[in-house]
């Protein structure tokens, strides 16, 4: 796997309307999320480095934290180029077959409190958001 693959894959992402999220200093973020909203659930990807991601699915409950989820539809944790990969893959919500379960997520899945305390969001101006 090579960078600019990582890179390419996350220009894919933002070219589909997803938001970017840094934690930590931008010049030296610990981590690098990005979200798109549904109408009822979001598709969250979660940088660590280029061999540590997470990708969840989970529902846009009333103060839903993107990156704290209490519930997921889905989940997948790999190096980076295949987990954005994979979250590329998910189908649409509401297709036959999109995920529905409802599971308890495991531990990596979204980004410790402590990380979140310093954020940068850039909306993507590509895409309205629903407030959550």
């Amino acid at each position: 796997m090579s960078g600019s693959e990582v890179d390419a894959l996350l220009d894919e992402l933002r070219q589909q309307g997803w938001e970017s999220y840094v934690f930590g200093p931008r010049d030296d973020p610990s981590a690098v999320g990005m979200a798109y909203r549904w109408q009822t659930c979001a598709d969250v990807l979660v940088l660590h480095a280029e061999d540590e991601a997470t990708a969840y699915r989970m529902p846009l409950c009333p103060n839903a934290d993107l990156f704290a989820p209490e519930i997921v539809s889905w989940h997948y944790h790999a190096p980076a180029e295949w987990t954005i990969r994979a979250v590329l893959s998910l189908p649409r919500p509401g297709t036959p077959d999109a995920p529905l379960a409802m599971l308890t997520p495991p531990p990596d899945c979204g980004v410790p409190a402590h990380l979140r305390r310093r954020m940068t969001i850039r909306p993507n101006p590509r895409r309205t958001h629903a407030t959550t």
